[in-house]
């Protein structure tokens, strides 16, 4: 049996496929061709929760053979970058990271967990804002901060989802974003955007944004400013429209903004199977302008009945409608043209940081933000002990040695990653695999990419209310464990 991943000897030449991105103004920019990039991405966390288990010395990228499969069903989809959620900063993340590198694909990282001391309880921030959880923190952008296809870090997700979690939460949230730029500066041989991920609840959506977008000097470099947001938004449900998704609100809400604005999640289940028409919507000429895309919700299917793909117990993945009726969307869009547009956001400056921002009286207007803890200055200056390492390393074969079938049950064959040229991000059409017409070829996780031989067809052709970790954090509020782990 083969490896899935062949790892070349140290000191081999490495290929890079993607340039690291770079915020300006409003825009994320390719420094080398200045043009404006468009987030096509997709949540990505298998199993759930579970799929996090430092006890058990694995998460989303610690696999691979798994990261070469799913990275080679993206990469036909078109996905340019991928959101992971709960990671171990102690694990090795080579293999992944450069999988996802040669497939043009960047890296969203959140940087909390839902485990205890890897957040901050939003009920009580104060309470486990600590030098043991900066230290963690930091420990994470370690781990990926030498990738280049990490494009950013998120200090938070949905931290703030109503009037009772905006009155100290904020404040927190700077300060966590401050704590990890400090580092970043620090330690990091290229800066690296950090954010923010909200609760599209409006009573706090816009305030949000203005508390973390502001400048508490008239200096672009304040440190506790967020370099971007992004909003979870389940809005558009159906076969619906850009005014009754209030697609038309986010934009002139957002307009005039002096960060990048995306979609940190997007995709509402009901009614199912998903249609995906806010895709047009969203990379149109309405919302282009404001919005730089979205990562649509989730690639795995779980109990909560999301999921463009499911994952089987042995690693079999069959690909579900949704994957089909998504990419039909993406198909219609004219990402070249898209991808090739010329960024004119640096124009637009910061507000300065004042109660005048804020329209709740429930949402904080207090813009001073806690103290360190104790010993975190030392963290910074000198780095987490011991130090997470990481670098992209040459992969020989990109071959998928895990069973893939459509939703028709047939086993697509010859499926592998195709590493792109240096400079590239991925598009839809970068690559396309054959499947035969076997139905009942066996699955194995261990396998190749298996079926009997056959006639060839191409293989490129309100979410309801979702479950939360209790006592949530910066970060890691996310879907509770409906764990079919791999």
């Amino acid at each position: 049996m083969r490896t899935s991943v062949a790892l070349a000897a140290l000191g081999a030449q490495i290929a890079s496929a993607v340039v690291s991105l770079e915020v300006s103004g409003a825009d994320f920019i390719n420094p080398t061709t200045k043009d404006r990039f468009q987030v096509v991405g997709v949540a990505y966390q298998p199993g759930g929760s579970a799929g996090y288990d430092p006890e058990h010395g694995f998460d989303p990228l610690s696999n691979p053979a798994k990261c070469m499969r799913d990275a080679a069903i993206m990469q036909i989809l078109g996905i340019n970058a991928i959101r992971v959620y709960n990671l171990d900063p102690n694990l090795n993340h080579d293999g992944c990271a450069s999988i996802f590198n040669a497939a043009g694909m960047y890296m969203m990282i959140d940087v909390n967990s839902p485990l205890v001391g890897e957040s901050i309880d939003s009920t009580a921030p104060w309470t486990t804002y600590t030098k043991a959880y900066l230290n963690r923190t930091f420990a994470i952008v370690e781990a990926f901060r030498h990738y280049p296809n990490t494009l950013l870090f998120f200090a938070g997700n949905e931290v703030i989802n109503d009037e009772a979690t905006a009155e100290f939460n904020p404040q927190y949230v700077r300060a966590v974003t401050r704590d990890i730029k400090q580092y970043v500066a620090k330690n990091s041989d290229r800066p690296i955007p950090v954010g923010y991920s909200a609760a599209d609840v409006r009573s706090v959506l816009f305030d949000s944004w203005n508390y973390f977008a502001c400048s508490e000097a008239d200096e672009d470099d304040d440190m506790s400013r967020a370099d971007v947001f992004a909003l979870n938004s389940y809005s558009w449900c159906g076969d619906s429209s850009y005014t009754t998704s209030s697609y038309d609100k986010l934009v002139s809400g957002f307009e005039g903004t002096s960060v990048p604005i995306f979609f940190s999640e997007f995709g509402c289940n009901t009614p199912a199977p998903r249609v995906f028409t806010e895709v047009g919507a969203m990379y149109g000429k309405e919302m282009t302008p404001v919005f730089s895309g979205g990562v649509v919700y989730e690639y795995t299917y779980e109990a909560n009945k999301y999921g463009l793909v499911n994952i089987s117990s042995d690693g079999t993945v069959t690909l579900l409608d949704d994957y089909y009726a998504l990419q039909n969307q993406y198909n219609k869009i004219d990402f070249k043209t898209l991808q090739s547009a010329a960024a004119d956001g640096a124009s637009v400056k910061p507000p300065t940081c004042s109660s005048k921002l804020i329209s709740s009286k429930d949402f904080s207007s207090n813009f001073t933000l806690p103290k360190q803890p104790v010993g975190v200055d030392a963290l910074i200056s000198k780095g987490v002990s011991p130090t997470p390492t990481g670098k992209i390393i040459s992969i020989s074969d990109y071959s998928v040695n895990y069973t893939v079938r459509n939703e028709n049950g047939t086993v697509l064959t010859n499926l592998a990653v195709k590493p792109l040229a240096s400079n590239a991000a991925n598009t839809p059409g970068s690559n396309t695999a054959s499947s035969s017409s076997s139905t009942t070829s066996s699955s194995s996780g261990s396998s190749g990419s298996s079926g009997s031989s056959g006639s060839s067809t191409s293989a490129a052709f309100g979410r309801v209310e979702m479950l939360w970790v209790p006592a949530v954090a910066l970060g890691a509020v996310f879907p509770t464990l409906f764990a079919l782990f791999l």
